[in-house]
């Protein structure tokens, strides 16, 4: 492991954190592809070498089913890639030694197959088989990873996946950690630019930072507001140290993960812990659900959700748009600006529940909300259509946002979005609802569906962020049905 272990007191687990927290989707897919490529290849060969039509007699005949021995061969080429640390963050990646790593675990599994071949005497298998199967899955297991990588660099390069960094502080050792973070494609953590620090303005350090200078320190919320940050790293002058702790405050009330390098010794903030990024050593401050491993089966789990709806519900969505064309004319569906993770803007689709020009009307009601609060939401709203009324009182026009969740703008489950508008009146404490994907349902869906006071309903999306789990979100979506019938939207 790179850096010095004895530096952080969560040992092997704590460090290197950072880097796995934005690692962890490559790594996965390079299991998966790892897996995948070993199952494909043996039974390929198997096909090739034993015939079409006999090469599952011939597993068979060494006792055991052919799609099982392909299975068992996939879970062992990653097992031993894993002892090999093919699936660990390294300090400097290089084809060179990816190469000599997986020679390496592909020639232990060999061994370890001829042995146990040996050692329980079972002729039965083709050892010429085996012979062409080692060496080919090295070439796979190499084309395959190298290519999975790229396919990573070139996404986040496109801003696939990207995550935005924010470096408070514009002096050399900002510029270094900037290009630190940006020499690491993969990690897809992005640097947009430097706020300038009194002490760096006054020297003229500010000038030696080669990314745009977006302002002054004192700047900071107003462009946590206007622009799509996720992290901030704070590499201020120690003059300007007394900044730290208001920026820190101010990122936990908004959900922003903290990154605070080259630390002084001794030097900690409630709830930081000390990691090690490429050797260097961060105080990392995360707000928010920070279960790596548990966001990705969140996602994974939105995606298979998101596809069995759109499948399931297509009689229904074709039902609604014939109707809403009959009823009330084109267009079928309403798509309006959102505000998502950490500001990001999407475009959300649902049903038409409205008449043509309702957003061009909305300064006509924009006073008349039933709403206590940073929200609008009108029970009688004179715009709502005949066929609108319907859908609305049993979310039937929700449901088309399964695309947005497909496209990964949206969860099943997590905060409602809000569009601009309302976003732009939030409090600093609303804000920190940005830190969660949005979601279709949530918990306010269920527990306060008809309270109008939205400081009740985000303190309830807090909650919910604050106690994040996969088995609270599978109670939410249990729940969110009888919910819809006990108390309809309207």
């Amino acid at each position: 492991m790179p850096g010095d272990k004895s530096k952080s007191p969560r040992g092997a687990f704590g460090e290197e954190f950072m880097i796995r927290r934005h690692a962890t989707a490559l790594h996965v897919a390079l299991m998966i592809a790892d897996a995948t490529a070993a199952f494909a290849l043996f039974v390929t060969l198997s096909i090739v070498r034993l015939g079409p039509d006999g090469w599952r007699d011939h597993w068979e005949g060494a006792g055991v089913d052919a799609l099982i021995a392909a299975s068992a061969y996939g879970l062992a080429v990653v097992f031993v890639l894993w002892l090999q640390g093919l699936y660990q963050v390294r300090v400097r990646w290089s084809l060179r030694r990816e190469i000599s790593d997986v020679v390496v675990a592909i020639t232990l599994l060999a061994f370890a197959v001829f042995t146990g071949l040996f050692l329980f005497k079972l002729p039965e298998v083709s050892r010429l088989l085996l012979l062409l199967l080692f060496p080919a899955q090295i070439v796979l297991t190499l084309m395959s990873r190298i290519a999975i990588r790229a396919i990573f660099a070139r996404a986040r390069e496109r801003g696939f996946l990207a995550r935005y960094l924010l470096v408070v502080g514009a002096n050399p050792a900002a510029e270094a950690f900037a290009n630190l973070i940006a020499s690491h494609r993969e990690l897809g953590l992005v640097p947009v630019g430097h706020l300038v620090g009194p002490a760096d303005r006054a020297s003229g350090r500010d000038a030696t930072v080669s990314r745009p200078i977006l302002g002054d320190i004192d700047a900071i919320e107003t462009l946590l507001h206007v622009s799509v940050i996720d992290e901030v790293a704070v590499c201020l002058n120690i003059d300007d140290r007394a900044y730290l702790e208001p920026i820190a405050r101010l990122c936990e009330d908004e959900g922003r993960i903290v990154r605070i390098p080259q630390l002084e010794p001794g030097m900690l903030i409630l709830g930081g812990r000390i990691e090690q990024f490429f050797g260097t050593p961060i105080l990392s401050l995360v707000y928010g659900p920070d279960r790596v491993v548990g966001l990705l089966a969140k996602r994974a789990i939105d995606i298979v959700l998101a596809l069995v709806g759109l499948i399931v519900l297509s009689p229904v969505f074709v039902a609604v748009a014939a109707a809403m064309v009959v009823m009330e004319g084109r267009p079928v569906l309403f798509r309006q600006v959102r505000v998502g993770l950490h500001g990001r803007p999407f475009s959300i689709v649902k049903f038409r529940t409205m008449v043509a020009d309702a957003e061009a009307r909305y300064e006509e009601v924009a006073l008349l909300s039933d709403t206590k609060g940073a929200a609008f939401k009108m029970k009688a709203d004179p715009r709502v259509n005949r066929l609108g009324r319907l859908l609305r009182t049993t979310s039937i026009d929700e449901l088309p946002q399964l695309w947005n969740v497909l496209r990964g703008q949206m969860s099943i489950v997590g905060p409602r979005p809000a569009p601009p508008r309302e976003v732009a009146l939030y409090d600093v404490w609303h804000r920190r609802r940005l830190s969660m994907k949005p979601g279709i349902t949530g918990l306010w869906q269920i527990e306060a569906r008809m309270d109008e006071d939205f400081d009740n309903r985000a303190r309830l999306d807090l909650s919910y962020i604050d106690g994040w789990s996969l088995l609270l979100d599978i109670r939410i979506i249990l729940r969110t049905i009888p919910a819809l019938v006990t108390n309809p939207g309207h």
